[in-house]
């Protein structure tokens, strides 16, 4: 089966592709047919987001394993077919986490044949011209379950940069009791 995906960076102006790429694939085959659509250099982090219907985000899926949780969840190991359906049909995709460039995913159709004249995964439409920076109208950094934009907030109160200085019991003036000396190189 081929999956045909609509990518529409979240934006005011129209700006989207058309991407087919076999049921069979994973995310991470979507992530590249994505940069590779949309002219990206592929060399910064990115997520997919499962959401509900009203492009609510639900579950994280990063481009590698974070070893977060026990679930080993990767682009890599997310097959399209086994969690995508004509019932579960959207995405949140998420590239480069500075930049926050934003696009809803939305499995468009799913045809039972192989178009033979076709590489997949294959760009099938372009509409609209990428701008030159990520769009801020779109979802912010702080709309993203789980993101933290602020590692201080993380601290809790009480904290502030001096007490990062000695957290765990580490003396970053001591180096006695790590086995090497402070000029080691």
């Amino acid at each position: 089966m081929i999956y045909k995906f609509r990518v529409i960076l979240d934006t005011e102006e129209d700006i989207f592709r058309d991407i087919a790429i076999e049921s069979e694939s994973t995310l991470e085959d979507l992530h590249n047919a994505i940069v590779n659509a949309f002219g990206f250099d592929g060399s910064e982090g990115a997520s997919f987001y499962t959401c509900d219907d009203n492009w609510v985000q639900e579950k994280e899926i990063p481009l590698f394993d974070m070893g977060e949780d026990d679930e080993n969840l990767s682009m890599a190991n997310y097959i399209l077919e086994d969690n995508l359906d004509e019932y579960s049909r959207k995405l949140i995709y998420v590239y480069d986490y500075f930049n926050m460039w934003t696009f809803l995913v939305e499995l468009a159709a799913i045809d039972q044949e192989k178009e033979d004249s076709l590489l997949y995964p294959a760009l099938l439409f372009s509409h609209g011209i990428l701008p030159a920076d990520a769009p801020e109208n779109g979802f912010k950094a702080e709309q993203i379950k789980g993101f933290s934009g602020d590692f201080d907030d993380d601290l809790g109160e009480g904290y502030d940069d001096d007490d990062l200085d000695n957290l765990g019991g580490f003396d970053a003036g001591n180096y006695d009791d790590y086995g090497f000396e402070e000029n080691w190189n």
